[in-house]
């Protein structure tokens, strides 16, 4: 299971990657967290790491109405 990862500010520049069945881990999220209109979007945010380093990075998550933020994951860090 990788590291929890703490988003300590607001998500900026999101974009979604992409929506129902265009998600290939689709029956995974239903099965784990329910039916929803589910979305994996894209964004940069300040981060703090498992060792307490604070920065910058691309997170990756996914989202459906009414659930929430689920299996948030760092893609890139772009600095410190």
């Amino acid at each position: 299971m990788p590291p929890k990862v703490e988003v300590i500010s607001e998500i900026s520049e999101i974009e979604i990657i992409a929506s129902g069945h265009s998600i290939r881990d689709i029956d995974r999220l239903q099965k784990k967290h329910g039916n929803g209109r589910w979305r994996k979007l894209k964004g940069l945010a300040t981060v703090r790491l498992p060792d307490n380093t604070i920065c910058i990075a691309e997170i990756h998550w996914y989202e459906a109405h009414g659930i929430g933020k689920r299996d948030i994951k760092i893609k890139r860090i772009l600095g410190k």
